[in-house]
């Protein structure tokens, strides 16, 4: 079995495309994937960004708090289905990372509805700023999420605009590997040309 770590920010439309890649990976690969947050917000907050994106993140903080709160109160475990049901609303549906959206998440996962009141709450900042820390400081500063860290050897991606499914998921893991064992390889890179597609 070969572990894998993922780190997350709901709002990121890359990290929830390769997030289900990962999903299928583990139906035809030995591959177990352990979920962390981290936040975009936190990543770009003394970046030179353009003003649109600043405006998206100021938002950006209430959902990897509350998937936080959940993972304190309730285990890692609950990060996956949180996630996804999230991801599925912001990304998939289109509606946006609000209030609403979550408070409709933890009531189809089962979870307390009191943890909503972690949205506005900074406490759960600096939990979320390590969880951060352990992926992103694994790969740089010049990245962000996905992030992916396997055995021990991270890195950025793969960023891609639609979800590899079956053995051709499969076929990109084994290649992902590959080149992330190899302590000099550090970019391979193409400008984006495709639509995202989130099905």
């Amino acid at each position: 079995m070969t572990h894998a770590d993922f780190w997350f920010d709901p709002l990121c439309p890359f990290a929830w495309i390769s997030s289900r890649w990962m999903l299928e990976v583990e139906q035809v690969r030995d591959v177990q994937v352990d979920w962390h947050v981290m936040s975009l917000a936190y990543l770009n907050q003394d970046k030179d960004i353009p003003d649109e994106y600043r405006e998206m993140l100021k938002d950006a903080w209430g959902p990897v708090r509350v998937v936080t709160a959940a993972g304190r109160r309730h285990g890692a475990e609950v990060l996956l289905p949180l996630y996804t049901a999230m991801g599925t609303r912001i990304h998939n549906d289109g509606r946006g990372a609000s209030r609403d959206v979550a408070v409709e998440v933890l009531a189809e996962t089962g979870l307390d509805a009191d943890l909503i009141e972690a949205w506005d709450d900074t406490s759960y900042d600096e939990a979320i700023k390590e969880s951060h820390h352990r992926g992103m400081d694994q790969v740089g500063d010049e990245v962000g999420t996905p992030t992916i860290a396997i055995e021990g050897s991270a890195f950025f991606g793969p960023v891609l605009s639609a979800i590899p499914r079956g053995e051709q998921a499969g076929r990109m893991w084994d290649g992902a590997v590959l080149l992330a064992e190899y302590p000099y390889f550090h970019e391979l890179k193409r400008s984006r040309d495709h639509e995202l597609d989130f099905s």
